[in-house]
This record gives structure tokens, sequence and C-alpha cells, in this order.
């Protein structure tokens, strides 16, 4: 009897080992905890899923398999338009709330048919920890939404894919607005029909996303080039954003669009591959970008912003970061050059992420995304 308890009480322990968050976050959102040392529960269906994530309760949610909402809530047949033409590697739209009446008027009118379940994410509430098991915790058809004063929420080793890629407004993979204290780990996006992340106009306040892959490859972009446009949407009020050892891969613009009082530390990451522009820095944006790598990217900063921008190496971070600002190394690519230090003060007391040399960025390629860890 007492080796049975043993037994059991030993399988109890490897559970909860298992379902521990791997690591801690560095930058502004350290500190914090999700779901904590709440049992872990194991959601078998998309209804129990949206349940754990919606209640009130601390959670660490384990998805050890694909959640398909693809045809959940229905299909929906309308009129849509094609700003870029009608060509077979081109986005046509949605009218989502009259996004085409209002700003597309002379677009060239379309049958469009999507699927109603990507367009608006599960949302997800206060001190959850969701966790991918190994290479199984995918989302399909549905990404995941944090806003009205969530906070102290961990999303780790997850894939969301597959909301309507070919149409933009098809649905946003992650979307934060009126949020604080989140941490975005090693997580994928891929077939993404608008934003891969959105932080919308309201505070999102602490915000790490590190080691995560943003998948840009598409049979339908808004460039028609089969590299995605709509990437990483920085544009809340007064948010701080640590974007650590990232992959962003073959995008066409705004990876990342900077806005909206937005503080980004972005450090170590890795940019490959892109048709277009990568930063989008407009007012109000304060950036600092080392120790990463352009690597075949046609133009690493779009002209004409008007936000705060600081690159490579320079000695004047240490007082403020802790650290003297690393260079950052370019190939086959555009350059990316600022050279404002007048913000670095807004760092000052702050939980700032560590730097390395952007050769150590290289790794990103073998680190970033869902089940590496």
């Amino acid at each position: 009897m007492r080796s049975s308890t043993l037994l059991s009480s030993a399988l109890a322990a490897l559970v909860q080992t298992a379902a521990a968050v791997t690591g801690a976050a560095e930058g502004f959102a350290k500190g914090v905890t999700g779901g904590g040392s709440a049992s872990p529960v194991y959601p078998t269906t998309t209804a129990q899923l949206v349940s754990y994530l919606g209640d009130s309760s601390a959670r660490v949610i384990m998805l050890d398999r694909t959640f398909d909402f693809t045809g959940t809530e229905g299909t929906v047949t309308e009129t849509g338009c094609a700003p870029w033409g009608t060509g077979s590697g081109c986005q046509t739209s949605i009218n989502l709330n009259n996004w085409c009446t209002n700003y597309q008027p002379n677009a060239p009118k379309v049958t469009v048919k999507y699927d109603k379940a990507g367009i608006l994410g599960i949302t997800v509430k206060s001190n959850k920890s969701i966790i991918g098991v190994g290479n199984k915790g995918i989302i399909k058809g549905k990404g995941l939404r944090l806003v009205s004063g969530a906070k102290n929420v961990i999303i780790q080793n997850v894939h969301i894919t597959n909301l309507n890629p070919q149409y933009v407004w098809g649905g946003d993979a992650i979307t934060l607005d009126n949020t604080d204290v989140i941490w975005i780990d090693h997580v994928s996006t891929s077939l993404v029909g608008r934003q891969h992340v959105v932080l919308g106009n309201n505070p999102s306040g602490r915000v790490t996303i590190s080691n995560s892959k943003f998948d840009g490859a598409t049979s339908w972009s808004a460039t028609c080039n089969g590299y995605h446009y709509w990437g990483l949407y920085f544009t809340g009020s007064n948010d701080m954003i640590t974007f650590k050892n990232n992959l962003i891969y073959k995008m066409s613009g705004r990876s990342p669009k900077v806005a909206g009082n937005t503080l980004l530390h972005a450090v170590n990451n890795y940019w490959y591959d892109s048709k277009g522009h990568s930063f989008e820095i407009d007012s109000g944006a304060k950036v600092v970008v080392e120790g990463s790598i352009f690597q075949n990217i046609q133009t690493p900063l779009e002209a004409g912003g008007s936000g705060k921008l600081l690159t490579g190496s320079n000695s004047a971070c240490s007082a403020y970061l802790g650290h003297a600002c690393q260079a950052n190394g370019f190939g086959s690519s555009g350059t990316l050059s600022g050279t404002d230090t007048s913000f670095l003060s807004y760092f000052s007391g702050k939980n700032v992420a560590s730097a390395t040399d952007y050769n150590t960025a290289k790794n990103v390629l073998n680190t970033a995304g869902f089940g590496t860890i």
C-alpha cells in the first residue's frame, strides 16, 4: 500500500514538473507568474479550452493536441474588395467595419467566403499560463485575445495558425489591449489574415515577446508576392515592449510598426528574407535596436517616420539600460541607422533585458518558435 502511495506521489510530481513554465521572462515583463502553482488542466475540446482561458481562476493550461476552431462558428459569404488586384497571389479583403467602403471605395468588389471563428480571438483572462506540450500545442483557426484589464499571462510553446490567410481582416493571432505583465515565449504564428501580434491603442503595459517565430510565408499577400505585409503592430499608449531572440521571416511590411508612445527594446533578433520594409516608426515611438541581424532585408526602415530611433553600438546606453548597446549585423540588406539618445531615460528603473553580440542572434534560426523547448 505504501509503495502504491509513493508511486502515485511520484507520478503527480512528474506531471507537475512537466507542466511548469520553462525559464523566466526577461525585460519589462520580468516577474510574470501566469497561473503560478495552480494544478495543470488538459482541455480536450475547443469548448473546454475557451472555458479555461476565459474564467476567473488562476490556471496552468496544457495544450497536448491541435484545437481546430475552423467551422465551429460557421462561414460567411459576402461582398469584400480587392485593393491590390484579383491575382492569385493577392489578398482580398473582408469589409469589416466598412473598411472597404470607407478606405477602398474604388477597389474592385469581390465575393469573400471566410471562417467566422478566425475574426475574433479567444478571450484570455488574468493569471493564466498557456503551455504547449512538445510540438503538439496548436490552435488552428482562432487567435488569442487579451483585453479589458487582463494581466499576468504567459503564452509559451504554442503555434497559432490558419486564420483566413487569404483575407485582410481575416483574424489576428495575438491581440493585446489594456493589459499588463504579459509574456509571449516560444510561440509560432503562421498563415494569419491580419496581424501576427497587435497591441491596440489602449495601454498594453509591460510586455516581453521572446524566442518566437513570426512566419510570413503565404500564398496570399497584400504585396502579391508570397510575403505577408501585416506583421507586428505596436501602437498602444505607454506600452513597454521587450522583443528578444525572435525570428521575423518573409514579411513585406509592419514588422514591426511602432507608434503610440511605445518604448520598444528590440535585442538579439533575426530579421530574415523580406521583400519590403521591416521597421515603420511613427510619431510617439521610442525604439532601441541592438545586437540583431538583418539578412536579405530589402528595407530595414521605412523612410519618413517621425519616431525616435537608436541603433547599434553606443556607450550612452550604459547609464540607462545597464549595458552598452550592441552593434547590429547586416547581410545583403539595406541599412538601419538611428542616433537619437534623448529618450534613453525612459529605461531608467525598469527591468531591461541583457544584450549580446549580434553573432549570437544566429542561434535564433534554431531556437525560435514552438516545439524547440
